[in-house]
């Protein structure tokens, strides 16, 4: 009997790392996680500041290079994009990361479950791997978006990558049938 009070407990203070992008999977993982995993704490007890869960909601940005255009005969000479083309690409995913994690927040909020967001730069496979670890998350939640082997060999999936290298007990979550054939 105790033994089962340790386990509420302890699934009481649990913190989930859950990976958001723009992608639909992404979002209805975190909606699953919300109703499945915080909706049930909730009805076990009272939330308080020392029991409730936490959700920690993480989006990786790809990093902005300056790429080196070859340009003239044989390549002789090099291109450098101007300063203002990078910044207004960095501009332009910092828009695009506020409205991912404003949505993914409004979400939390609307269910009161607390919740932290995070912005990394990087690959996002490795970035999500390693803020687990160091967050020390005890559940990392990741949608797929269903490619298939072809397509999932190319680009790479980074549920795929997660599920293979993060230290951490990670659950993949799949979107329902009908949002596969759209």
């Amino acid at each position: 009997m105790e033994e089962s009070g340790v386990t509420e407990q302890r699934r009481m203070r649990m913190k989930v790392m859950v990976g958001v992008d723009e992608s639909d999977g992404s979002f209805y993982a975190l909606k699953w996680a919300i109703d499945n995993l915080f909706t049930a704490m909730a009805t076990v007890g009272e939330a308080t500041e020392e029991n409730e869960g936490m959700v920690i909601l993480v989006h990786v940005e790809p990093k902005v290079q300056n790429f080196v255009y070859p340009v003239g005969p044989g390549g002789a000479a090099a291109f450098y994009p101007a300063n203002v083309v990078v910044d207004s690409v960095k501009k332009a995913q910092e828009e695009k990361s506020a409205s991912v994690l404003s949505r993914a927040l409004k979400m939390c909020h609307d269910k009161l479950v607390k919740a932290e967001s995070m912005i990394l730069n990087g690959d996002p496979r490795e970035m999500i791997c390693e803020a687990a670890e160091q967050m020390q998350v005890n559940l990392l939640v990741l949608g797929s978006r269903g490619l298939g082997a072809l397509k999932r060999t190319l680009l790479g999936s980074v549920s795929d990558y997660c599920a293979h290298h993060a230290r951490t007990p990670i659950l993949i979550v799949k979107p329902p049938e009908q949002n596969k054939k759209q």
